[in-house]
């Protein structure tokens, strides 16, 4: 087989486990949410549980990432495609971690009565299942205004971070009682937001991956 053969072989297959771990921590978050809201101990349970399979794709990339370079070294824009894997398998299987911290905070928070209807939240998560599925979309098909675009959508979810902390501090404010469980509700809102900014990084990557361009300090232009 020709060894321009075997590179696209490699780069396919590194493409591939990409989009695999895209999708389980798309899966994640989007398990993690429905667990929090409906109160589902044991689908929270099962989002923690299956982090450890998804560690282990992410150890998969870092493998092909080192044999592509190693033994068929690629060039220019294949080269840019070989960084971006090696760059945002990590940040795919942070978001995956958040979302399995926000489903601890809902195991926690199913041994106690609700502090307060699920309104902000929700939506949150709604956001950031799709900002992550979005990410990978742009990522397959080089959708470099996608991208950009992803990265503008950001501060969406960092208002509904912010009203949701001062809803909150109100509660732990007025009543001392609920200090707790509002705690655990801040902190999964934290990780959602944290989530999006996962996102971004993976977006820049992206932009980095087709243009060449690095944006992550420069900002968009």
């Amino acid at each position: 087989m020709p060894e321009h053969r075997l590179v696209d072989h490699d780069l396919n297959r590194l493409r591939d486990k990409v989009l695999l771990i895209g999708g389980e921590a798309e899966r994640a978050v989007a398990e993690a949410m429905q667990a929090f809201i409906s109160r589902d101990s044991q689908r929270a349970r099962a989002v923690v549980d299956h982090d450890d399979a998804i560690d282990a794709i992410e150890l998969e990339i870092d493998d092909l990432c080192i044999d592509v370079l190693a033994l068929r070294p690629p060039v220019a824009g294949d080269l840019r495609f070989v960084m971006t894997c090696a760059r945002i398998a990590p940040v795919l299987e942070r978001i995956a971690d958040h979302a399995c911290n926000v489903a601890r905070h809902a195991l926690a928070l199913n041994l106690e009565p609700q502090v307060k209807p699920f309104i902000d939240l929700p939506e949150m998560g709604r956001l950031a299942v799709e900002m992550v599925h979005a990410s990978m979309d742009a990522f397959a098909t080089r959708d470099v205004s996608q991208a950009r675009a992803l990265i503008l959508r950001d501060h969406r979810i960092d208002d509904l971070y912010n009203q949701i902390f001062r809803e909150l501090l109100t509660y732990m404010i007025e009543d001392p009682r609920t200090i707790s469980r509002a705690t655990h509700l801040l902190f999964a809102a934290k990780h959602l937001e944290r989530i999006a900014d996962y996102v971004k990084n993976v977006c820049e990557q992206v932009v980095y991956m087709v243009e060449g361009r690095v944006i992550k300090h420069v900002g968009i232009e």
